[in-house]
């Protein structure tokens, strides 16, 4: 028996099949409209209430609305006018019919946005007729190359075409005739960038962690969860996809917003999906509440615990994509089932084509290189997709940029064995906020060792160790009259329980060394760094050795009752043939 609201779905695909995963544990009854009998989600969910019809189409609207209670959608591209009208009618939908409508529209979907967020936060655009001539000034007024893109039913790279240049108009209105058009200036991003938002009814929203999209074809191929990038920027992104959900709607549900990160650190919003997003598919094996069931619940007005979108451990999301050999998808299935920690899911689908999305299979590990690795097991390829910036396995953070200084050793020496790291201050004092949030969400970034430097009353490495599992090793900043003994005695006095690592004032280089040998532990090849490093050091000293050493055959005869055959004696004869030879 259903314990809720029966709940009505346009579109029945593969996001719906994920809704009604969650939706069967829970007891609430979902009915789906698609034109599809045995569509994806369909398939998975009994019942003789599933509507046979397009999502488009009033007649099937009308008759779904008949059988639920309120409706929700797994797809933008349906009929809004429709819904608008149910929603007068006294009908519940979520998202809101006319967030939809907004939605649906990309070109005044960004021009809302523009409003909230500012007009650098989207990129520059121009509605534009389909016509040469249009889109030939449009080129002379933006630059080549320009996207050119569908105001509607565009999705996964189809409605878009790159304007390269003037000769290749005629193609693109080969390719986007008879569509409402609009023109946007390229971007230059480094990486593209995701955040869902869970919008409840009552207007608080809530959002999942940052993460990192890679497109094969305009289509997402592979995602990184957490996104590699440092927890300023990731704020950045959480903060931007929040206020635009918070304030451009009013809906409650799901919402998956796009983003470009730019070189010169500044965030950009591409679109929004106003439902499930393969950006989040992740979430179903590594947070609390994953999308689907979160979903439910806003729109159903259930309760959502604390922390729900907390991230649990690192994740990569591969979308399987069908290609022209047929049976690729079952052997890279096969594959995956004989891999640990990998969760499968096929879509249902009958036919593979060339770039259909099929199915997905979710890695997650203890930290992205585990993540990395099992995928290319399965791959078995060198071109194993990578997050765009080597992978951050060390945070070097200080309590003040005037620590920076002290710290460029440790940088350079992790840089030399080519360990990634991220540097940032976190002040135990001035920004104990950003300290919390930092230490909890280092490990789930994939950071294994926390290098602290701090001086004066150096609280930064024992409070970082007090609220993380992860390694924690300390420097003693010489910031003070006291020449630093006041940061090292607080760093070595930490209480039993709270372990910290402490090395000598100043001396970041050993931090970086022995951050190095901690992340040996299950990496041979940095322990093979360590040890050449180590024989480099001992050659080193053994060439200088060469000169200063002193043997007896240097020391004058030793005569019967001669001062030195006193102990005394002797100890005073070797120092001046040392202090001689150093002379000489």
């Amino acid at each position: 028996m259903a314990l809720h609201k029966v709940v009505g779905v346009l579109g029945g695909g593969q996001l719906g099949r994920m809704l009604q995963q969650p939706a069967s544990r829970m007891g609430i009854e979902l009915v789906f409209l698609d034109p599809e009998a045995d569509s994806p989600a369909k398939q998975i969910c009994a019942s003789d209430k599933h509507v046979v019809g397009k999502f488009t189409d009033e007649a099937s609207i009308r008759e779904l609305a008949q059988k639920c209670d309120l409706i929700t959608v797994e797809i933008e591209h349906v009929n809004t006018e429709v819904l608008q009208a149910l929603k007068q009618e006294g009908k519940r939908i979520y998202p809101d019919p006319d967030d939809l409508a907004l939605i649906k529209d990309k070109f005044l979907q960004k021009e809302q946005l523009k409003t909230i967020l500012g007009e650098k936060a989207v990129a520059e655009q121009y509605a534009v007729a389909s016509d040469a001539t249009s889109l030939q000034a449009l080129g002379e007024k933006i630059g080549y190359p320009y996207v050119l893109k569908s105001r509607t039913d565009a999705y996964d790279g189809r409605g878009n075409y790159v304007v390269r240049s003037a000769g290749s108009i005629a193609e693109a209105v080969k390719v986007l005739a008879d569509r409402p058009l609009y023109g946007e200036k390229m971007v230059p991003f480094v990486r593209e960038l995701a955040v869902m938002v869970v919008r409840t009814r009552d207007g608080q929203v809530h959002s999942y962690p940052c993460v990192e999209t890679q497109h094969e074809l305009n289509i997402c191929k592979t995602v990184f969860a957490p996104a590699a990038v440092n927890l300023d920027t990731a704020k950045s992104a959480k903060r931007m996809a929040e206020k635009a959900i918070k304030e451009a709607f009013v809906g409650a549900g799901v919402f998956g917003i796009e983003l470009f990160h730019l070189a010169t650190g500044e965030m950009m919003l591409n679109e929004i999906a106003p439902r499930p997003h393969n950006s989040g598919h992740y979430t179903i094996e590594a947070c609390t509440v994953s999308q689907y069931e979160a979903h439910l619940r806003a729109i159903l007005d259930l309760p959502l615990p604390p922390l729900f979108t907390k991230q649990h451990c690192p994740a990569i999301m591969y979308n399987l994509l069908g290609a022209e050999d047929p049976a690729y998808i079952q052997r890279i299935y096969m594959k995956a089932l004989e891999l640990e920690r990998s969760s499968v899911h096929l879509y249902g689908k009958k036919a593979s084509r060339p770039q259909r999305k099929m199915g997905h299979v979710t890695f997650t590990g203890r930290t992205m290189a585990e993540c990395q690795h099992q995928l290319a097991r399965l791959l078995k390829s060198e071109q194993t997709p990578t997050t765009s910036a080597r992978p951050v396995k060390v945070a070097v953070i200080m309590g003040s940029d005037s620590d920076g200084p002290s710290m460029q050793d440790c940088c350079d020496v992790l840089t030399e064995f080519g360990v990634g790291y991220e540097k940032e201050v976190v002040s135990a004092h001035r920004t104990p906020d950003k300290m919390y949030t930092y230490a909890h969400s280092a490990r789930i970034r994939g950071i294994q060792v926390i290098i602290a430097a701090a001086g004066g009353a150096a609280h930064l490495p024992g409070m970082v160790a007090a609220l993380t599992s992860l390694p924690v090793i300390g420097v003693p900043i010489n910031a003070t009259c006291l020449d630093g003994m006041d940061s090292l005695l607080s760093q070595v006095q930490m209480p039993r329980g709270i372990p910290v690592a402490t090395v000598a004032i100043n001396n970041s280089t050993n931090a970086a060394l022995l951050a190095i040998r901690i992340l040996g532990v299950a990496d041979d090849d940095r322990l093979r760094q360590i040890e050449d490093k180590m024989a480099r050091n001992r050659a080193m000293v053994e060439r200088k050795n060469e000169g200063f050493m002193v043997t007896t055959a240097d020391l004058d005869p030793l005569e019967a009752g001669d001062s030195v055959n006193t102990a005394a004696g002797a100890a005073q004869s070797i120092i001046s043939a040392i202090k001689d030879k150093v002379v000489a």
